[in-house]
């Protein structure tokens, strides 16, 4: 198991470094100059020069892929001014954003926050609603709950976020005023629990309502193939109670494929809800993407990758191991 584990790790770290090094080479090899985002499309020669100077895009990409790098890793956590001016850094300032002089972790920190409890809140609800909902269906076949459960999932499948999200927001924002307006809401902890839950209950519920119905559905499906296996006639046949056989033993082989399609979904959302976090007013790791690639901001969109690379990678690696504990036959020896 821990050389496993070590293989894992391994793996996650040349895989992250890999990205970072494509995510570098396609910046590089598109049109998109800084120098243009930091004097507004008005440079002249000279300013552009200047400004490549400055930040350190005159040298070789091999040396401001490692400046990059080791900035990243070992950042100084000082600020620039508003065009970064030499005085201010000690060495180019591939670590910090072209536009706001802020070093980008401390961008990347401030936006992570919302956006993992966005995800999490989101993820609680979509897991336990879709898997017992699909469950049931499954126990239920044929009858009136298994028909809403397929109605329902259907619906969340073929409505977009966009879509649900602006209908919660006109229906308990702007109708019944229930819930705080995004401009007024408080996404913050700091702000007391009860303001902080009010600001996510309707972003969680747009995300439970998408993503849900993929859980309901899938459950059911596996759930109807797997109590017409053997071993569920087998554990019938020694006399166990039906709710051991169901939850113990069939619920158990049905969480297989959903753990991973949860890993999957869970590391990619993290990344950022974009349209979600749009439409609530929430300054996640969505936002922040969406603003560092209209802004051309390099050392942001770089930071950003190698951070949903590193959820995604860390989620599968979750998931391999969760597969030990839920089937021992894939436990590595």
């Amino acid at each position: 198991m821990i050389s496993f584990v070590v293989r894992r790790v391994l793996q996650m770290v040349l895989t992250a470094w890999l990205i970072s090094v494509i995510t570098f080479a396609l910046f590089w090899t598109s049109n998109a100059r800084p120098a243009r985002e930091i004097c507004n499309y008005n440079c002249t020669t000279a300013r552009f020069a200047e400004i490549d100077r400055t930040y350190g895009f005159d040298k070789p990409l091999i040396v401001q892929y490692g400046t990059y790098m080791s900035g990243l890793v070992n950042p100084n956590g000082r600020q620039l001014g508003s065009e970064g001016t030499k005085e201010q850094c000690d060495w180019p300032c591939f670590d910090r954003s072209i536009h706001t002089g802020v070093q980008v972790w401390g961008s990347i920190t401030e936006a992570f926050w919302p956006t993992f409890w966005l995800a999490a809140g989101g993820a609680v609800l979509w897991l336990t609603s879709g898997v017992l909902l699909g469950v049931t269906a499954a126990l239920r076949r044929g009858e009136w709950i298994d028909k809403a459960a397929v109605g329902l999932a259907l619906i969340g499948a073929s409505m977009p976020t966009l879509v649900i999200g602006n209908l919660l927001y006109l229906t308990f924002v702007v109708k019944l005023q229930l819930f705080p307006h995004p401009d007024t809401a408080n996404f913050a902890l700091s702000a007391g629990l009860g303001a902080w839950l009010k600001s996510y209950t309707l972003p969680w519920i747009t995300l439970a309502m998408v993503y849900a119905a993929l859980y309901t559905r899938m459950t059911r499906a596996t759930m109807i193939d797997v109590m017409n296996e053997d071993f569920i006639v087998t554990a019938r046949a020694k006399g166990l109670s039906e709710t051991r056989v169901i939850y113990r033993h069939g619920l158990r082989a049905v969480l297989a494929p959903i753990v991973t399609l949860f890993g999957l979904d869970l590391g990619s959302l993290l990344g950022g809800a974009i349209i979600t976090e749009q439409i609530f007013s929430i300054y996640g790791m969505g936002r922040l993407t969406i603003d560092a690639v209209l802004g051309v901001d390099l050392a942001v969109i770089m930071a950003v990758v190698l951070v949903v690379t590193v959820f995604v990678i860390v989620a599968n690696a979750l998931v391999d191991i969760a597969y030990a504990f839920i089937d021992p036959r894939v436990r590595p020896s």
